[in-house]
């Protein structure tokens, strides 16, 4: 069994990853498989937890391989605070392709913030279609991060330390630079 957490970005998917760490009957990683083209891209190995907000970009392959027969968990954020975060990032990563190879460059008078919204809007729409049709998926609100990963565990039947998994939640990783 495969799990994905799919995500837009900047809501929490590193952490999700800290806590997943603590699972002992799953291998978990964040973003492992993104410098890989072709069938390698999505070659991840039985029993695979995964968070890489770059799958939104590979949905059609992520069904294609992985279809109804993997979990998928659908990350999500408060929209004003993930976009941002975001925008505190626009010179880089994945906004800055959106702005740029997406976009185009945008058109005068558009700001971080609304390149950072129609990204959102754009990837989320696309994440909310490709799940659907899949049997094995879940929400998770970073606002309620504590009480949807404790659900989460049950509902893939992880075997580890969960008090330790959940402490993960109290700490910050990759966070946006201060804005």
């Amino acid at each position: 069994m495969n799990v994905f957490v799919l995500t837009a970005g900047r809501s929490g998917s590193t952490t999700f990853i800290a806590a997943c760490r603590h699972m002992r009957n799953f291998t978990c990683g964040h973003e492992t498989r993104v410098h890989l083209t072709g069938p390698a891209r999505l070659d991840y190995p039985p029993h695979h937890i995964e968070a890489d907000n770059r799958l939104a970009w590979n949905l059609g392959r992520l069904h294609e391989r992985y279809g109804a027969h993997a979990y998928y968990v659908h990350l999500t954020r408060e929209r004003a605070t993930c976009a941002a975060s975001f925008a505190r990032r626009a010179d880089f990563g994945i906004l800055r392709a959106w702005r740029e190879g997406v976009l185009l460059g945008g058109a005068p008078g558009q700001t971080a913030l609304d390149w950072a919204h129609d990204y959102l809007d754009s990837v989320e729409a696309n994440i909310r279609l490709f799940l659907h049709d899949k049997p094995l998926r879940m929400d998770f609100r970073l606002e309620r991060a504590r009480e949807d990963f404790r659900a989460f565990w049950a509902w893939i039947g992880a075997e580890g330390d969960l008090a330790a998994a959940l402490a993960e939640w109290d700490r910050r990783y990759n966070a946006s630079p201060p804005g």
